[in-house]
């Protein structure tokens, strides 16, 4: 079998696409492995960023906090509360009470609306001067209106539309 030369020059041609096409895979393959150190590195960048960030924090807190206790110290003479200022029982906190003295103040006393056998109240009721109605009435609708529930009525409630009603809502 005898090779021409146009046969040679495909042959070759063959060849060197075939090495280009490994060359690209190769490269590719490269890029790849490069692109992923890359993003490995940023990881890495952003969590030490992060520490950073958290040891900054850290720093300005016991900083301040070292601020506090010499103001602290210097200004008010606080101290933290030690295990002997601690009640153990209602006894030891009930032994520490003291009857009111002959100088005391009177207690506050609150103040009470006393109202009818109806549950209404014995003060006038405030009047809307822009409706003319009681704000009592605007405020406090009528008693709600509850409907029990059943399986037969369930079904014609749901299916009518309209307004709804304050006292038709079941909480």
């Amino acid at each position: 079998m005898i090779v021409t030369r146009s046969r040679m020059q495909k042959i070759g041609w063959a060849a060197i696409l075939t090495v280009c096409f490994a060359m690209l895979v190769a490269l590719t393959f490269r890029v790849n492995a490069v692109k992923s150190e890359v993003r490995l590195v940023e990881r890495k960048l952003v969590s030490v960023q992060q520490q950073k960030e958290l040891l900054k924090t850290e720093f300005q807190t016991r900083a301040s906090q070292r601020k506090l206790t010499a103001l602290n110290d210097f200004e008010f003479g606080f101290k933290a509360p030690s295990p002997g200022q601690y009640l153990e029982n209602e006894r030891q906190l009930a032994a520490l009470g003291k009857p009111r003295g002959a100088d005391a103040p009177a207690p506050i006393m609150v103040a009470s609306a006393e109202r009818d056998d109806e549950g209404t109240s014995s003060f006038p009721t405030l009047v809307n001067p822009l409706s003319g109605r009681a704000e009592a009435a605007e405020a406090k609708p009528d008693k709600p209106r509850r409907v029990a529930t059943t399986a037969g009525n369930l079904g014609a409630r749901l299916s009518q539309v309209g307004s709804a009603k304050a006292g038709s809502i079941r909480e």
